[in-house]
């Protein structure tokens, strides 16, 4: 069903499947003044055009048998419900807070439109059109006052074969079981029969691709001390004594004391090599980041519908005739 503000909508093919419907509400604890009906009134089938009667709403005429049909549903509403004529509709049966909208609209119940009473609940106008065809087309329009229970209401109201502006054609597997449950006679075919004009909508899932940084793996960048031997070519100097003889002949020495182990010193040096060591800054690295764009491929399966049409009898169909048997 869809969220129109405070109200949720439902419509139902079976009129059995909105009295089901109404009683598991007010089994989730719904009140009545939260609930509202309206169906066509198939019990007043002589009552005259309603269309050429702009005035009377024939409250006291219906009045009985709204009464009557109130029991009849089982709704729990009670004296809520009563029956009356909505012009180009015809007899009615309206019950709840809807029932209360539309009779605000004049003296007696019944006598304003289903629309404005759909308005009056707060459902868009456009929304409210579309309810209003389908309930002239013989539809049961359930309503709901959700406050914030929304999906609660939905699941109620689909769970007995509802469906809204936005899911219309629509038939699901816990429809089907309810019908079977509540006994009723109608073999259920699982297909929600068209009325001339009525649009199919046909829908497919689209892929939507997200992306999300992750994390694929770290660098750490540190230092470590190695160890390593340098050589090196140093020039040094050193000290070497040079002896050299030179013959003398007939010279008078100076002393004519001749006296052993005299001797001369002569200091030898060398220069020496020492090393010291001293810290430098051999190179710097600069640590960062790049974002490289690159391309990779994913595959995701979606659901598409196509049109099928099938033909039983001698019927006539004009259109696309591809889209026989898809």
């Amino acid at each position: 069903m869809a969220n129109q503000r405070s109200t949720v909508v439902g419509v139902f093919s079976d009129p059995a499947q909105a009295r089901a419907a109404v009683g598991d509400l007010r089994n989730a604890g719904f009140r009545e003044d939260q609930i509202g009906l309206i169906a066509h009134d198939t019990s007043r089938t002589g009552t005259s055009d309603a269309s050429t009667d702009q005035t009377g709403t024939q409250w006291e005429e219906g009045s009985g048998i709204g009464a009557a049909a109130g029991a009849a549903t089982g709704l729990g509403l009670g004296a809520a419900v009563a029956a009356g004529l909505i012009p180009g509709v015809g007899p009615v049966i309206a019950g709840g807070t809807l029932m209360a909208l539309i009779a605000s609209a004049g003296a007696g119940a019944a006598v304003g439109t289903v629309l404005g009473g759909l308005v009056g609940l707060g459902v868009p106008e456009e929304e409210a059109t579309y309810y209003e065809g389908e309930f002239k087309a013989g539809r049961t329009l359930v309503t709901v006052k959700a406050g914030g229970k929304f999906s609660e209401v939905e699941a109620i109201l689909r769970r007995h074969g509802a469906y809204d502006m936005h899911s219309a054609g629509k038939a699901t597997t816990a429809a089907t079981a309810a019908r079977a449950t509540t006994g009723t006679a109608t073999a259920t075919t699982g297909t929600a029969r068209a009325q001339a004009g009525q649009t199919v909508q046909l829908k497919e899932e689209v892929a939507h691709v997200e992306k999300q940084p992750v994390q694929t793996g770290e660098v750490r960048v540190s230092k470590e001390v190695v160890t390593e031997q340098k050589t090196m070519n140093v020039p040094v100097t050193r000290e070497e004594v040079v002896i050299e003889r030179h013959p003398v002949s007939g010279q008078r020495a100076t002393s004519g004391e001749i006296r052993a182990g005299e001797e001369v010193r002569i200091p030898v040096r060398e220069e020496r090599v020492s090393v010291n060591k001293d810290t430098v800054v051999a190179e710097e690295v600069s640590v960062g980041k790049k974002k490289v764009q690159d391309t990779e491929t994913v595959a995701a399966n979606v659901k598409k519908e196509r049109l099928k049409v099938d033909e039983a009898g001698d019927v006539t169909v004009r259109g696309d005739d591809k889209t026989k048997g898809r």
